[in-house]
């Protein structure tokens, strides 16, 4: 009886198997003969034209704001071939990673990983790691950056309170302190280069001051590690992390991102599990080998990735912190230099607070700002970036990072500039 409901039911294939199996005959097999006509699938649509064709593409000078171009040594590690998450030669490769991260932020902290992802998502890590629902956060908002975080910070629940500078200002002790005072915060969020208003936040002694509130510090560098001082361990901060693809020059996707033990004992005694599994960095902190546990499977890194940022941080240990700054300095002055010539001024006024790694440029009154960035591109193949927010349309970005930190590429964008500003003027 079950045989006969079996067969009653069976499709054209198991037909054609029964009568082959039964007649010890060889089945012919063809696709009509098995194909089930009672469930005909559709024809798929035809692959994109665009798809079949090799990608086309000129190489262009990225003077922006990041990402800035990498060295071939960098490109030429992300085509290696792929190893297993957790092959031993790879956690050998990651152990690299995080020694030049605790270089390149001048740390010993332990919980010192790579975020898989851009600088937004260390960013959101950061937040979902060191705020829980109804605890209050400050944030120094005095352009893009600060925004987003507080964007973060609500949609994981804390409570936002800020003080905020117009772009191209900063942030003093007395400032923050009168924040600490007003709001009681747990987190004291802060730029340290703020690319949308090219300014470099002074981060000497606000570690220790959040501390005298019993707040912690977190800090953004996505735009400013590797270009100018920076003293994680010394000026006492907390958390930190910054991106692939700025002085590091490698691609994006991966975004270093430390804890000092501070914020790592704010993370262990939380009273709510963390926001999001993949940012947990109880889970991070193992998989990249913070604790003494053997590492466990949390999610699969991007390989290419890590190894690309691995030679952008051998790169800077190479040529050392110190001569990365002094050559970010020098390329910045040297543009600053040629921008007032070109009779232009900058965004930042005072030399301390300019952020040598993107410079905001004043558009002169009667210029449209594109028509002089899509000139140097179109004769130059240079990027040349407008503002955002608050400036939107009122400057240029002109960025000096990594690899593209060269007096040649300086002459190059301001050539390209002030052949551009003629075009526009007529």
């Amino acid at each position: 009886m079950w045989r006969q409901r079996t067969m009653r039911v069976a499709s054209p294939f198991c037909t054609v198997v029964r009568n082959c199996v039964l007649n010890r005959v060889k089945p012919k097999w063809t696709i009509e003969r098995v194909r089930c006509v009672s469930s005909k699938m559709p024809s798929p649509s035809p692959p994109p034209q665009s798809l079949l064709k090799p990608m086309d593409f000129p190489h262009k000078l990225l003077m922006g704001p990041g990402p800035s171009n990498c060295p071939p040594r960098v490109l030429n590690a992300s085509t290696l071939p792929l190893l297993g998450h957790l092959h031993p030669e790879f956690t050998q490769i990651m152990d690299e990673v995080k020694a030049g991260i605790q270089y390149a932020f001048q740390t010993k902290n332990t919980w010192t990983v790579c975020v898989s992802g851009t600088g937004h998502a260390a960013m959101e890590a950061a937040c979902t790691n060191l705020l829980e629902p109804g605890e209050t956060v400050l944030v120094c908002e005095n352009g893009l950056w600060g925004q987003r975080f507080a964007d973060m910070c609500i949609r994981n629940g804390a409570v936002v309170q800020k003080i905020v500078k117009p772009m191209g200002q900063v942030f003093t002790l007395q400032d923050v302190e009168a924040g600490l005072q007003q709001y009681k915060p747990v987190l004291v969020f802060v730029t340290h280069g703020e690319s949308s208003g090219s300014t470099l936040q002074p981060l000497e002694g606000l570690g220790q001051l959040c501390h005298k509130y019993n707040s912690l510090l977190l800090v953004d560098s996505v735009a400013a590690c590797g270009g100018v001082p920076l003293f994680v361990d010394d000026w006492e901060i907390d958390a930190i992390y910054t991106g692939a693809q700025k002085v590091l020059s490698a691609p994006p996707g991966a975004s270093p991102m430390s804890f000092s033990d501070r914020a790592k004992s704010k993370v262990l005694n939380r009273k709510t599990p963390v926001r999001s599994y993949y940012f947990d960095m109880t889970e991070l902190a193992n998989y990249w080998g913070c604790d003494e546990q053997p590492r466990r499977y949390h999610h699969t890194a991007p390989i290419s990735s890590v190894y690309a940022i691995r030679e952008g941080l051998a790169r800077l240990a190479e040529e050392g912190l110190e001569k990365s700054w002094e050559t970010h300095r020098k390329c910045a002055e040297m543009l600053w230099e040629g921008v007032e010539k070109l009779g232009l001024e900058l965004l930042v006024q005072d030399k301390a607070n300019r952020l040598p790694c993107v410079n905001g440029i004043k558009v002169p009154e009667g210029v449209k700002w594109k028509d002089v960035s899509d000139f140097a591109m179109k004769n130059y193949k240079v990027e040349i970036s407008g503002g955002l927010g608050a400036q939107a349309g009122k400057i240029w970005r002109i960025g000096i990072m990594g690899y593209n930190a060269t007096p040649d590429n300086v002459q190059k964008v301001l050539k390209a500039l002030g052949e551009g500003l003629k075009s526009v003027r007529g």
